[in-house]
């Protein structure tokens, strides 16, 4: 799906409803959080969690707390402060992310919370990159991100939404019944942040190709942009000037997975998005990940997810229908 046909969806209510909007959130909001207890409703760093370790797709609640150690995952982290913001080190500086703004980042990049004001909760959103670089946003707005800008959305019209947006995001890929609606949303979001009003921590970063981005970061990227395509061990140790054997040692002591399987995984989450999401054929998906061979695509989602394709799209199916029906 293109850029315009994003643009043209309906996200957001007209400006004459924006007092019973904010109305409307402060009362469900509330009571939504309400239901759950304090472990279930905000999410805390975890200091034994393995460097690199993915968190997928999510949307949660977060508390802030001092991080004795940066996170570093390969995600396009998105950041909203309800009430008020926090400061991290970021790329070795400090950089203050301001409440109410939209706040975007790649995870990769070595960030930890080194202060805050108080431990009201935030909203945390991960988008897998590889998707994110499917969504093919303006490549001013990727390349920045890849320099490790922290970008925030200085636009006030879009800002008056996106409490609404997130707590409905929140709700929306937890719930398990309408993520596509809120990747949906979530792409047309940044597309508009794109295009529109943004700024930067303001301090000068290095481009692409200095050597602030590790030889692994240069393999994840790549291995992001061509999953999907007939890709061999010799051609990404190619593509960041490193013999194919190198490659694969220091990419499994940082990851833990080989070059190989890494690639699956990539191509096995595309397809786990490609089965909900659409109602294409599993041949036609198979394809569409990378892969040339029928069976091994089912031999690998049947090791990573424990049930065939076809199963796997059966209980998704299933699972919304009856969410549908205990809500009508």
């Amino acid at each position: 799906m293109n850029i315009t046909t994003f643009t043209n969806l309906p996200l957001y209510i007209h400006e004459s409803s924006t007092t019973n909007i904010f109305s409307y959130l402060s009362k469900n909001h509330l009571h939504f959080v309400s239901n759950l207890s304090f472990s279930q409703m905000a999410n805390t760093f975890d200091e034994s969690r393995n460097e690199f370790k993915p968190y997928g797709l999510t949307c949660e609640l977060w508390s802030p707390s001092i991080m004795r150690k940066p996170d570093r995952h390969n995600e396009i982290e998105l950041n909203y402060f309800p009430e008020v913001g926090i400061t991290y080190f970021f790329h070795g500086k400090k950089v203050t992310v301001p409440p109410k703004k939209l706040t975007v980042f790649w995870g990769l990049i070595p960030h930890q919370i080194i202060d805050f004001q108080n431990e009201k909760p935030y909203y945390v959103c991960t988008i897998p990159f590889s998707l994110f670089l499917e969504w093919k946003l303006p490549a001013h707005f990727v390349d920045r991100l890849l320099r490790g800008e922290v970008l925030f959305d200085t636009s006030k019209d879009e800002l008056k939404y996106d409490e609404f947006l997130f707590c409905n995001w929140l709700k929306d890929i937890n719930g398990n019944e309408s993520a596509e609606a809120a990747l949906l949303e979530i792409h047309a979001r940044l597309y508009r942040m794109a295009i529109g009003s943004l700024s930067s921590d303001g301090k000068e970063h290095p481009s692409l190709q200095s050597n602030e981005i590790s030889q692994v970061e240069k393999i994840a990227i790549y291995i992001a942009q061509n999953y999907s395509e007939s890709i061999k061990v010799s051609d990404i140790g190619q593509a960041v000037d490193l013999h194919p054997d190198h490659a694969n040692s220091i990419f499994k002591k940082t990851f833990g997975s080989t070059l190989s399987e890494y690639i699956t995984a990539e191509r096995i989450s595309h397809a786990q998005r490609k089965l909900v999401a659409t109602d294409k054929s599993i041949t036609d998906i198979v394809f569409d990940c990378g892969f040339n061979s029928i069976s091994r695509f089912n031999a690998a989602f049947l090791k990573i997810n424990g049930c065939t394709p076809r199963e796997y799209r059966k209980r998704y199916l299933l699972n919304s229908y009856q969410k549908s029906s205990h809500t009508k």
